[in-house]
């Protein structure tokens, strides 16, 4: 399996048409990188980036096998994903890192903190982890995973957060499928690393009404750090993100501390 490096390759940043792109990138205060769910793209992280600019660099990972990286195959393995990621990043540089995963994206947030914080002064100031069970979680040992495109769909589409109209395209659905299938072999198959706690704080989000991430198990990530860890509790499904995006936005601004003496 050929997997494209560099950061070109692997991030995607976002701002308003109206701001130069220096006050998003080189003059921010904060790196916040961001994970998106199980098939979804950089793309999704657009509003949050370009409420939070200019005072932090959203970096907004794009996996490969999907829109302009569909040519790559996906990678069905999130601890080899992170690896690449964490290489793609580099080492930590003169601003503090902070990490926002949803979903699949909140385990793979989980492992490159793990791998981050064994380089000397790289683990994350901050790591968000957002509607995604816990892997001490009792509930996620018995998980239960699509076992045909048919059983994938219905639970995708079951989850919300994408126009029904895009699986009733068959054309779209059709391209989207190897980056989905990809992604749930990963999930299926994800045990997360064993080792020494982070010591980073650690923020939780979900939705009251997310089955595939209750509340309490998904604040059982508090057993994954020896930090503080926060919990935010918002109305909605899984893709409750959607529905307060802008209360998301605040939330993160005030969580990082963009501003310098």
């Amino acid at each position: 399996m050929r997997v494209s490096q560099g950061q070109d390759i692997w991030f995607r940043r976002f701002r308003a048409l109206t701001r130069p792109h220096s006050t998003t990138a080189a003059d921010a205060a904060y790196e916040l990188v961001c994970f998106p769910h199980a098939g979804g793209s950089a793309g999704y992280w657009r509003p949050l980036a370009v409420g939070l600019a200019p005072a932090v660099d959203v970096l907004a990972v794009q996996y490969p096998g999907r829109l302009d990286r569909f040519r790559e195959a996906p990678v069905e393995d999130l601890h080899l994903l992170a690896d690449l990621i964490v290489e793609a990043l580099g080492p930590p540089g003169d601003r503090p890192r902070a990490l926002l995963g949803h979903s699949m994206g909140a385990s793979l947030a989980y492992e490159v903190a793990v791998r981050l914080a064994r380089l000397p002064g790289g683990e994350p100031h901050l790591l968000v982890l957002s509607g995604r069970r816990a892997p001490s979680s009792a509930k996620r040992r018995t998980e239960d995973w699509p076992r045909n495109d048919a059983e994938l769909v219905a639970r995708v589409r079951g989850l919300g957060g994408t126009e029904s109209a895009f699986f009733d395209d068959p054309e779209l659905l059709e391209l989207a499928l190897p980056a989905l299938r990809g992604d749930y072999r990963a999930l299926a198959s994800y045990e997360d690393t064993e080792g020494p706690l982070l010591s980073c704080p650690v923020v939780t989000l979900t939705g009251d009404r997310d089955s595939a991430a209750p509340v309490e198990d998904v604040q059982a990530w508090q057993n994954h750090t020896s930090g503080d860890c926060r919990s935010h509790v918002f109305a909605g499904g899984h893709f409750f993100l959607n529905d307060h995006a802008s209360e998301v936005t605040d939330l993160i601004r005030d969580l990082l501390p963009t501003r310098t003496a």
